[in-house]
């Protein structure tokens, strides 16, 4: 049972403090309500993509270009995302914040999605550190995601534990 509670323009906060220019994102059901919120925040472009597989590929270009983009896809997207996160975002140095939907997370280990069961040994697989957020207390956890991205290089991920609450 997850308890926590995430308003999406507390997050959407986090990402103007950061500098984040662009969201290129895979809109769902689970992330409608930030879908809502930051269509709504004039300083970050929304780019909606058909497949998560896009989401990398689409966010390099955005910062070889010289922007700040982040990415918001599910866990089950991140898989399918997996050789342009190997061969683009590891193989290029890309500091990619990855917002991943944790779809399935139960915080008790007891998880018959495989969806969550497989996200953190595939993020381990592929050498991405990661930080989970469960609620509005955790999101002193994304400065420490960009910090992270930009010390390293690679890509880091930002696992949403919880729905976002409707503002």
């Amino acid at each position: 049972m997850i308890t926590g509670i995430l308003h999406p323009a507390k997050v959407v906060e986090q990402l103007v403090q950061q500098g984040v220019t662009h969201m290129v994102t895979l809109p769902d059901s689970e992330t409608r309500h930030m879908y809502d919120r930051l269509t709504a925040e004039p300083s970050i472009h929304v780019i909606p993509v058909s497949r998560e597989g896009e989401a990398i590929p689409i966010a390099a270009g955005l910062w070889a270009a010289g922007q700040r983009p982040v990415i918001s896809i599910q866990n089950a997207g991140l898989f399918e995302s997996g050789d342009a996160l190997r061969g683009l975002a590891i193989g290029i140095d890309l500091p990619l914040v990855m917002f991943i939907g944790y779809r399935g997370y139960t915080r008790h280990g007891d998880t018959p999605d495989s969806a969550a069961r497989f996200l953190e040994p595939f993020l381990h697989l592929w050498g991405v550190d990661y930080y989970t957020i469960e609620g509005d207390d955790d999101l002193d956890r994304v400065p420490l995601a960009f910090e992270r991205a930009e010390k390293s290089s690679q890509p880091v991920g930002v696992l949403i534990g919880t729905e976002y609450a409707k503002e």
